[in-house]
């Protein structure tokens, strides 16, 4: 009897270390902005100026889509401080707007504010990478929740941003979203 609850045991201590491993080094959440060190550089006051066309998916906790949308985002610059506005459109006919101010030190920290943010939002553009993370409240029809999110856009050579973002509450994933900016062309 003594050996199985031994085992047992020892068997849990390596689940949690297992997990704890997982989630401090091979996880979306282990990235580090300095993994992204390249020649090709992504300054959001370059690549976010302008018109912007993005489309996207977001998952459920279950890991299928519960949305898609298309939206058109515009950004202003000046010197380090931006505004980027943004008008989504859901597949459901929902239409949401938000605006963005981002402030950038010189040394590519980044601070984020919005009307749907609980707090500041903080970040780092290093390299071909950008990591922005922040806590977001849904609208109420959506619940009202309070999302932790970890959002990451990374430029590609012909000058699309993918991004990828997940949500967590209370330490677990609740949504993921995939999507793809670029800048609009002129006519």
């Amino acid at each position: 009897m003594t050996t199985i609850l031994v085992a047992l045991g020892l068997a849990i201590v390596l689940l949690i270390a297992g997990t704890f491993v997982k989630g401090q080094y091979v996880s979306f959440w282990a990235q580090k902005s300095e993994d992204y060190d390249s020649e090709l550089l992504f300054d959001m006051r370059e690549r976010f100026n302008g018109p912007i066309e993005c489309e996207g998916i977001i998952y459920g906790p279950t890991g299928r889509v519960t949305s898609r949308f298309v939206a058109n985002f515009d950004a202003k610059w000046d010197g380090n401080v931006g505004i980027v506005t943004e008008r989504f459109k859901y597949d459901s006919g929902n239409v949401q707007d938000r605006e963005w101010r981002f402030t950038i030190g010189n040394d590519g920290k980044i601070k984020a504010e919005a009307g749907d943010l609980v707090g500041e939002g903080s970040g780092q553009q290093q390299g071909s990478a950008v990591n922005l993370n922040y806590n977001i409240k849904l609208t109420e029809d959506a619940g009202g929740h309070v999302l932790r999110v970890n959002d990451w856009m990374y430029l590609m050579e012909n000058g699309t941003i993918m991004n990828r973002s997940q949500f967590r509450k209370f330490g677990i994933k609740v949504a993921e979203l995939v999507a793809t900016m670029r800048p609009v062309k002129a006519a």
